[in-house]
């Protein structure tokens, strides 16, 4: 007969009735698939608190579930999440590809924007559905885009200078020079705001999030695929979802045809009955947890291992 402690450590491994159904999911999925699974789900919807993205501490959430794992059934990584910061994903990345090598299949029932859509770039293949978006990758500096930034100087000092110059050449003309002043007016309380390193930031910014998302579909989801093929395909995407002229805004959504036109490896999850029910029963249930819990960031597997990070209820 089980004593006191380990009644409670029963309880507690079995968890909540939404543990348990999510959990239920999570292990038949595993089982029809025989792949690792583990889900990522974040509460960005429900609840508007720090910790929500990615961040460093969510690595100690996969390695915790990653334990003892049979790594050469590689991984099925559930995505639902609004991104973050870019050095957290490039660390949580390597540790995944240390762990399963390229031998990682993204699946996104929803969302996986910004630095969500990265870890998605460094798997092998997307698994999304009708219902699924992907999001623009263009770093942001305080809710303001990177890309929107560089953007702006460079039409600032465009129009600047494009006025100087036709001043310049006749300078006997009132009306350019009038408009050379309107320019200089416009624009200079706008740049006076931009703090020094604020354009330099921005650029190595930009220049780091593509070269590491370059660097990840070349090295795995486009691997097989000739040089030249490989480098137009890569180049393409990179372009397509880190130009803010492009795609106008940060929150934008990427639906699955959108992905596959821009060239990225995508699995139609209706093309598969089952799995398709296996993945959106996973994606209810965690939203049903996230939802009707204190939770607000789940990392799982397909053993019921988990960090399940709650907000404190004082």
């Amino acid at each position: 007969m089980p004593n006191l402690n380990e009644i409670r450590e029963e309880i507690k491994h079995i968890g909540s009735p939404f543990d348990v159904v999510r959990r239920k999911y999570i292990k038949e999925l595993s089982e029809y698939t025989g792949r690792n699974v583990i889900i990522y789900y974040s509460g960005w919807l429900q609840k508007k608190i720090d910790g929500v993205s990615v961040n460093d501490a969510d690595k100690d959430g996969f390695m915790a579930v990653i334990h003892k794992m049979d790594k050469s059934k590689g991984l099925d990584l559930i995505l639902h999440t609004p991104g973050g910061d870019v050095a957290a994903t490039e660390s949580l990345v390597d540790y995944l590809h240390s762990m399963f090598g390229n031998n990682i299949r993204a699946i996104v029932p929803q969302l996986a924007m910004s630095a969500g859509t990265m870890i998605a770039c460094a798997c092998k293949e997307i698994l999304m559905g009708q219902h699924s978006s992907l999001g623009p990758i263009d770093p942001q500096y305080n809710g303001i885009p990177a890309y929107g930034i560089v953007e702006e100087f460079q039409r600032a000092y465009k129009e600047i200078q494009t006025a100087a110059a036709n001043h310049a050449r006749n300078q006997q003309d009132p009306i350019l020079f009038g408009e050379y002043q309107a320019k200089l007016a416009i624009w200079q309380p706008i740049i006076a705001k931009y703090n020094p390193t604020l354009i330099g930031e921005c650029e190595k910014s930009l220049t780091w999030s593509g070269n590491m998302v370059k660097d990840w579909l070349s090295n795995n989801m486009f691997v097989e695929a000739d040089e030249k093929s490989r480098s137009k395909i890569v180049d393409n995407i990179i372009t397509e979802l880190q130009n803010h002229s492009i795609n106008k805004t940060h929150s934008r959504h990427l639906n699955i045809q959108k992905c596959i036109d821009i060239g990225l490896k995508i699995r139609r999850i209706e093309d598969d009955n089952t799995l398709q029910d296996l993945i959106l029963s996973i994606h209810h249930s965690s939203i049903h947890t996230l939802t009707q819990t204190n939770a607000f960031k789940i990392i799982e597997n397909q053993d019921g291992k988990a960090l399940i990070q709650q907000v404190l209820v004082h």
